[in-house]
């Protein structure tokens, strides 16, 4: 028999973030080993779409013990600190079963974007949230001293992320037209506005959909909104992509950066958690509190050698790294 990893998330199971990839990625790897992942997420539950931002699901996690023992898991991992997140929590906590947890989401500075919650109210929570985990994963270095900053007193460890090259495979040949490509959720947060205001100096092309692309297009007429895409379409956008763009200043990761370098695009970022950890400046992109600039110096890059670096993200190695980490649930 598999050994049984429960995962309880907020997320569906088919939306794109990276908590859903991650997991999607993992499963393949937990097979061959020897494991079953089986999740509580909100498609198990009541739930409804959070206020301003449908792609948050909001749960009512009716009866979560039942079904907890229902799946009688040998180990546990709450991936989110929403409402299925919480009421896990308290569930293992009152039971005395022993889980582990991970940090995806800077949700201090998510709230206080959309909700204007002060960071200090959230990073409160979060604290206490995850408290008792045995440990807390959480993307990158940087991330591991953010949170020590905050006086998470926990035991924290880097866990890292990969690309799947067998779908991310594009059909097209590596030739590129000029643009400056970005993927992912079209949210406030994600800071696309310090992108997309350089529409007269860069042809932008924007992937992905979100609660603020509405605001977005009205803006800035000149940037090219294609919508979500996947597979080889999305490799032939980034094979495409003269540089690929990463604005964000939230993020504690961003799998997309690793997707564009894998198919030879530079990146160009801020110098913040996330992209600090990934990017080799001046090497597999360029790191610059000036995006512009950033941009403009990614265009000299050398695609193959990118290319090359961006081998060493693979998921058998964040499949290992999370299977090391287990702790027994009893």
């Amino acid at each position: 028999m598999p050994k049984k990893i429960l995962v309880v998330t907020d997320n569906l199971k088919d939306q794109i973030n990276g908590v859903v990839v991650t997991f999607h990625n993992l499963e393949k790897h937990a097979v061959k080993d020897g494991y079953e992942i089986v999740y509580l997420d909100p498609s198990k539950f009541p739930y409804i779409s959070a206020p301003g931002y449908p792609e948050v699901k909001l749960s009512w996690p009716k009866r979560i013990g039942d079904a907890i023992k229902l799946i009688n898991p040998d180990h546990i991992h709450i991936a989110t600190e929403g409402p299925l997140g919480f009421a896990a929590r308290m569930y293992c906590d009152w039971k005395g079963f022993k889980y582990n947890t991970s940090y995806h989401t800077k949700f201090p500075e998510f709230l206080y974007n959309l909700y204007k919650i002060p960071e200090s109210i959230t990073y409160a929570y979060l604290r206490w949230f995850h408290k008792h985990s045995g440990i807390v994963l959480t993307n990158t270095e940087s991330m591991i001293t953010l949170l020590k900053r905050k006086k998470f007193k926990n035991n924290i460890v880097c866990w890292t992320r990969g690309v799947d090259r067998t779908t991310l495979k594009p059909s097209i040949a590596n030739h590129q037209d000029g643009s400056v490509l970005y993927v992912g959720r079209v949210s406030k947060e994600k800071n696309l506005d310090a992108l997309c205001k350089l529409e007269d100096k860069f042809k932008i092309v924007i992937v992905g959909d979100g609660p603020y692309r509405q605001e977005l297009q009205s803006k800035y007429k000149k940037v090219e909104f294609v919508g979500y895409k996947t597979g080889t379409e999305l490799a032939n956008y980034y094979r495409k992509a003269s540089v690929f763009c990463f604005p964000s200043k939230a993020d504690t990761f961003g799998i997309v950066i690793i997707e564009a370098m894998s198919q030879g695009c530079p990146v160009a970022a801020f110098p913040v958690t996330g992209p600090v950890d990934i990017i080799e400046n001046n090497v597999t992109g360029v790191l610059s509190l000036d995006l512009e600039c950033a941009i403009q110096e990614s265009f000299e890059l050398d695609r193959d050698l990118i290319e090359l670096k961006s081998q060493e993200w693979c998921w058998h190695k964040c499949w290992d790294q999370f299977k090391k980490y287990l702790i027994k649930t009893l």
